[in-house]
């Protein structure tokens, strides 16, 4: 079975300004690795050289309430990855596990393969935080407030 990623498939870490990789298992995915990523992540990364792929998910294991929604936890993943943040939620691994379905950036995400992830959430009981729309823009972040010193 051949995996689909894209022609452009993210490779290396992206900056704040780069954009990274959305993916979601495939059927052949080994039970270990879907154990440890858990059902209804949301799974970001990059391809390294060797054919391998970086992974960086959210699972919501605590759940929070503000990680119901998978675009929620794909930008909490995503902002980790960026930051090379230290989390247990990380992993390299065979590309052949997953399959790439779309672009995650500090602008937003863009889905390709909307099937492919809603089937996904379907399979893990997680359909009611799926997105509604292909394309999800984030908003830009607050301006510091002001200080007034007197």
């Amino acid at each position: 079975m051949s995996v689909l990623m894209g022609q452009d498939l993210p490779y290396e870490r992206p900056d704040a300004t780069g954009r990274a990789a959305l993916f979601v298992p495939t059927p052949n995915i080994k039970p270990d690795v879907l154990e440890t990523v858990r059902k209804g992540a949301a799974i970001v990364g990059f391809g390294n050289h060797d054919r391998t792929l970086t992974i960086y998910y959210e699972s919501n294991r605590f759940n929070e309430a503000h990680l119901q929604k998978w675009e929620h936890k794909a930008r909490k993943a995503f902002d980790r990855l960026v930051d090379n943040l230290p989390t247990v939620s990380k992993m390299t691994v065979k590309a052949e596990n997953f399959e790439q379905v779309g672009y995650i950036s500090h602008k937003g995400i863009l889905i390709r393969r909307m099937e492919k992830l809603r089937n996904w959430l379907d399979q893990s009981d997680a359909l009611d935080g799926a997105p509604e729309a292909e394309t999800i823009a984030f908003a830009p972040p607050a301006a510091p407030k002001k200080i007034n010193a007197e």
